[in-house]
């Protein structure tokens, strides 16, 4: 089976235990994870997951079941001889199949066992665990990482002892055979077999390997700032990926993108507007780099010829029919427009956000020009979003130039 294909007849159901008490973490199930509750991430990477026809919660705690139920999962009550510390996961999913099938008469041939203490994971592991455990003819399967460490523990007598290795022959780690770290993320298992095992691991066992970079799991509250950190760069890395590579030009709409769109009117009538100063940081990047930069604008305030050359910039100003203009300086210039990126935030920058390779909004854009938009940055007009996008087209190059050099 092709990488990314799923068997058609799959309709796995995905049970996600989550207790409400936790010694390590209190309230680790619902504590904020970059804006969202830890188990929200669980719950939607098994919706989307393609495999997964179904996805429950089981708990004991009111306030995960709200959360669950918001983020679009159904909860099963667990009782409370099931919720304690001692209490394992499998009686929570065994507890889960029997309330389903007693009371629906809905009894899957898949059941899927994630862990809402791995946010990283994506849908695509839970896909790859459970098409792993049909393509194999197993019985049960796993998700791993590849493992490259060497295990110590202590002798009775207090000496380091090795583990499954000796401490006289250090190998390299090309000539070690392959070992396989449990990420704790997502298993499978064939319903029945389960029934009958009590165990998760029965019969025949696969597993499926996943990026390491994917595999946190949340026990101790620096694990909190570790996930977010690695979220941070998973996100920053898929928007360099929308860009143009290599980008031929940088296009800029003035309000609302150098400047936060507000206007300061004086008594006299003259105008003023606030921009940020680390956009000119960010632009002195790519005129180093040599990418031409051009201010488009239907603004006609002479502001905007200031601001222009205090910053060294091309600029057209005071045009209403945007697209025209843009093309004619994209030929003028020789640019493919295919690999140029436009930077807009109201509905007159639409056209051109569509015309050239790379459409980006600022955070407070317009909805129509966010979903129109390739990239939405996460800094708003005249507060820093020309530097963040400056910023992701030096990290793009630098990126494909280490590419390069291997």
């Amino acid at each position: 089976m092709k990488e990314g294909m799923v068997h058609q007849e799959t309709a796995a159901l995905a049970i996600i235990p989550a207790r409400g008490g936790s010694r390590g973490v209190p309230r680790k199930n619902v504590r904020m994870l970059a804006g969202k509750p830890l188990i929200a991430y669980t719950i939607q990477n098994a919706r989307a997951a393609r495999t997964v026809a179904r996805v429950v919660v089981s708990t004991d705690d009111p306030e995960i079941g709200d959360v669950a139920t918001h983020y679009g999962a159904e909860v099963i009550w667990r009782p409370k001889e099931l919720s304690g510390d001692r209490a394992s996961s499998e009686s929570a999913l065994l507890h889960a199949l029997d309330f389903l099938s007693g009371g629906e008469g809905y009894d899957p041939e898949i059941c899927v066992f994630l862990q809402c203490t791995s946010p990283l994971t994506l849908p695509e592991d839970i896909d790859g665990v459970v098409n792993t455990l049909l393509e194999e003819g197993a019985d049960s399967a796993l998700s791993v990482a590849p493992f490259h460490y060497f295990l110590w523990q202590r002798g009775e007598d207090g000496e380091a002892v090795p583990v499954h290795h000796d401490k006289c022959v250090r190998l390299p780690r090309q000539e070690r055979e392959p070992q396989f770290l449990e990420t704790g993320a997502v298993y499978a298992m064939k319903t029945r077999g389960f029934r009958a095992a009590r165990h998760r691991f029965f019969g025949k066992t696969a597993f499926y390997v996943m990026p390491a970079a994917r595999c946190l799991e949340i026990d101790e509250p620096v694990d909190f700032l570790l996930a977010e950190g690695l979220m941070k760069e998973g996100r920053r890395e898929k928007v360099r990926a929308s860009l143009p590579q290599p980008v031929s030009a940088l296009i800029l709409d003035f309000d609302g993108v150098l400047t936060d769109n507000r206007v300061i009117v004086f008594q006299d009538g003259r105008e003023a507007v606030m921009c940020d100063r680390g956009d000119g940081w960010g632009l002195a990047g790519l005129k180093r780099r040599r990418i031409p930069v051009l201010v488009l604008t239907a603004e006609t305030n002479p502001v905007v010829r200031a601001r222009c050359d205090k910053l060294g910039l091309e600029c057209l100003y005071g045009v209403q029919n945007k697209l025209p203009a843009l093309t004619d300086w994209l030929e003028r210039g020789g640019i493919d427009a295919a690999r140029a990126v436009y930077v807009g935030n109201d509905i007159n920058d639409l056209a051109c956000l569509q015309a050239v390779g790379c459409g980006v909004a600022v955070a407070d854009a317009h909805p129509y020009v966010k979903a129109a938009a390739q990239i939405v940055l996460t800094a708003s007009g005249g507060r820093g979003a020309v530097r963040e996008i400056g910023d992701l087209i030096l990290e793009q190059e630098e990126a494909q130039t280490n590419a390069a050099q291997g």
